[in-house]
Parts: C-alpha cells; sequence; structure tokens
C-alpha cells in the first residue's frame, strides 16, 4: 500500500504562489476585476437613473422617435417637415453633422499641406505669410473664430434685394449663397454609371502605369489620361442619354431668393471656422514631417535632376507621410467633434436639432445623450479605422 508523500501539499502551494506572483496571471485577474466594478458602477448609475425617472412619471425607452416632431429645420439632406418623428430629426442632425466633418476635413488637409508647404518656402515673404496663418489662427479659441466669420463677416451682408451679384446667377446676401442646382431627370442615372466605370478605367491605368515605372522606369501621363477618361465617358453618357441633366437657376421672388441651392451662413460660418482653425495645426503636422525627411534625400533627388516639385511629390511627401498620418488623424478627430459649437450659431447639427430640441420637446434626456454620444464615438472610431487602415498602407515593409 502508498501512502501520499508529505511534500504534495507543500509543492501545491508553492504552485499556487507562483501563479499568483505571476505578472500575466495577475493582469488577468486585475482587469476581470475592473470590469466587474465598471459594469457594476455603471449599472448602479443607470437603475438609480431609471428609478428616479419611473417616480417622477417620465416615461423611459425609445418610443418618443415614433412620434411627430412638430418644428422644421432649415438644412435637410433628406426629406423633412414638421410631421416627420422625432427619429427621423435624429437623421437629419446626423447627416448634417457628417457633412460638416467631411467637408471640413477636405479643406482642412488641402489648405493645411499647402501652408505646411509654404511654411518651408525658400521665398521669405511665403514662408512668413505662412508662419503669421499658423500663429494667428491656433492660438484664437474656435468659438470665438465661429463667432467672427458668423458676426463680423457673413451677417453684415446686404439683404436678398441687395445681393452682391457674380455672373448671372451666383448671390451672396445675409441669408447665404444661392447658386445653380442640377436637376437629374430621367436617364441621368446612365451618367452615375458612366462615372463608375470611369473611375475604374482611372484606378487601373493608374496601377498599371505604377507597375510599368517600377519594371522599365519608364513614366506615362497618368493624370492627363486619367483626367481626360474621368470627363469623356460622363460627357459621352450625357449626350448619349439625351441630356437628362438641367439647370435650376436662382431667382429672387419677393423678399428672398427661390429656386437653385442656397448655402446658409450657418454653414459657411462653421466650415470656414473649423477649416482655417484646423489647417494651422495640420500645417504644423506637415511641416515636421517634412524636416524629419533625411535631406540626403533631396540633394540625392537634385543630383538625378528632378526639379522641386517632383522631388517633394515623388520623393520627400511619400516618406513624411508615414510621420504625418498618426498626428493628422487626431486632428480630424478633432474636427469631428468641434463640430459639435454648431450650435452657438444654429447651425442644425447633431447637438442642436437632436441633443437640443427633441430633449427639450420629449425630455427623454439618457436616450437622446447615449444616442449622440453613440454618434460622436462612431464617427471617430470610422475616421480612426479608416486612416489606421491608410497608416499600415504607408509604413514601411521590414524584411
Amino acid at each position: 500500500m502508498v501512502f501520499p508523500s508529505n511534500t504534495d501539499k507543500p509543492q501545491s502551494r508553492s504552485r499556487t504562489k507562483n501563479l499568483f506572483y505571476n505578472p500575466t496571471f495577475r493582469a488577468i485577474i486585475f482587469q476581470i476585476i475592473a470590469i466587474i466594478a465598471l459594469v457594476f458602477f455603471f449599472y448602479s448609475i443607470i437603475n438609480n437613473a431609471l428609478t428616479n425617472l419611473e417616480t417622477r412619471g417620465i416615461a423611459t425607452g425609445f418610443d418618443f422617435l415614433e412620434q411627430e416632431a412638430g418644428f422644421g429645420i432649415g438644412l435637410t439632406l433628406i426629406d423633412y417637415d414638421e410631421t416627420f418623428s422625432y427619429g427621423r430629426t435624429f437623421f437629419v442632425g446626423l447627416l448634417n453633422t457628417a457633412l460638416i466633418a467631411v467637408l471640413g476635413i477636405m479643406l482642412a488637409t488641402v489648405l493645411g499641406f499647402i501652408i505646411g508647404i509654404a511654411r518651408l518656402s525658400p521665398n521669405w515673404l511665403v514662408s512668413r505669410f505662412a508662419a503669421f496663418y499658423i500663429e494667428i489662427f491656433r492660438n484664437i479659441p474656435l468659438l470665438l473664430q465661429i463667432f467672427f466669420w458668423y458676426f463680423a463677416v457673413l451677417q453684415v451682408l446686404p439683404s436678398p434685394r441687395q445681393s452682391l451679384q457674380f455672373g448671372e446667377s451666383i448671390f451672396l446676401n445675409v441669408r447665404g449663397l444661392s447658386i445653380p442646382s442640377p436637376i437629374f431627370e430621367q436617364g441621368s442615372g446612365l451618367i452615375f454609371i458612366a462615372l463608375i466605370i470611369a473611375c475604374f478605367i482611372a484606378i487601373s491605368y493608374r496601377y498599371y502605369a505604377n507597375k510599368k515605372q517600377q519594371q522599365t522606369g519608364q513614366q506615362s501621363p497618368v493624370f492627363i489620361i486619367n483626367l481626360a477618361v474621368i470627363v469623356f465617358l460622363p460627357l459621352l453618357a450625357f449626350f448619349i442619354s439625351g441630356k437628362p441633366i438641367s439647370i435650376d437657376y436662382p431667382s429672387l421672388t419677393g423678399f428672398n431668393f427661390s429656386g437653385g441651392i442656397t448655402v446658409l451662413p450657418e454653414l459657411a460660418a462653421l466650415l470656414l471656422a473649423l477649416s482655417i482653425y484646423t489647417a494651422a495645426f495640420i500645417a504644423e503636422i506637415v511641416r515636421s514631417g517634412i524636416n524629419a525627411v533625411s535631406h540626403g534625400q533631396t540633394e540625392a533627388a537634385e543630383a538625378l535632376g528632378l526639379t522641386r516639385n517632383k522631388t517633394l511629390r515623388l520623393i520627400v511627401i511619400p516618406q513624411a507621410m508615414r510621420i504625418i498620418i498618426p498626428p493628422l488623424t487626431s486632428q480630424y478627430l478633432n474636427l469631428t467633434k468641434n463640430s459639435s459649437l454648431a450650435m452657438a450659431i444654429g447651425y442644425p447639427d447633431l447637438v442642436s436639432v437632436f441633443a437640443g430640441t427633441t430633449l427639450n420637446q420629449t425630455g427623454q434626456a439618457i436616450e437622446i445623450i447615449a444616442m449622440t454620444m453613440a454618434v460622436y464615438l462612431s464617427l471617430s472610431l470610422i475616421t480612426s479605422l479608416l486612416m489606421n487602415i491608410y497608416n499600415k498602407k504607408m509604413a514601411l515593409v521590414e524584411r
């Protein structure tokens, strides 16, 4: 008969002790405890809030999204009037927020790269102007810049009857910029199909030209050919389909303009302020990224006979992008979140329309604020995902 050794119990205790002092095991245990505590914390807050609301007789849930809104919105990218539901106001505000975020990112990127490159210009006047721009606009609070463009610039424009006229069909006044708008009639879908095909051909040709250059060293006129394809195919489809696109021109009717498209002063002021403010930070990011590229790269390009423009476009900027992209992503996220300041001048974004008017009318604070926070979180995560994909594409591939 075999009896268990007296050393088995001490060995078991030693294993348990060693496991507890394992950094990985302890990290997992502490994270599990933190997650449980966090879940319990939020559960307690939400449960107490719901209990208080029920005590006061305030209904909870998302049934209010089906109720009639009863208020108008100045700018809508989809069909909307007072008879639509609060759920519709959510999507109207969401699209208006996405509109200002996308336009702001595009304009700020272009302006920021131009100012950043100008900051390094050998021309003293250009370089000083870029430095002056950066130091002025990045050191003034964004809200004050929004107020400046809206109250000091756009609100002093003349009335619709005394509008500033550019050409025959563009009018600028205190109520906005009125421009002609296209009207898409039956058969216009063929033009969009032609445009998609043209873009596919342009991308394919660019890929072919890059591969050809890598194999033979010969460059192809990619820009000119792609531009011709993108313009020619939709134009050909336009004439083949019987010219299904007409133009609606704005005209003065009474005390305001009708027809065409009117760019609201709230949209213009917010877009200008966000773009100019963010471009000042992007310019510094671009400048630092270019300076981080070894000067030997520029000297080698000059030795090969490349012009300054080609050196910057083909050699310096591609290498600098690996440094530029991470902080550039942060500026895109800041611009998207800063768009919530639109409420200060009445631009109908998500915060103004949904977290403002809808919240005041329904009193559904928890649901509305949660939905608004989820939207900004989703927009930020999508932006980060796209920029991370681009960053991974631009990263150096180590062997």
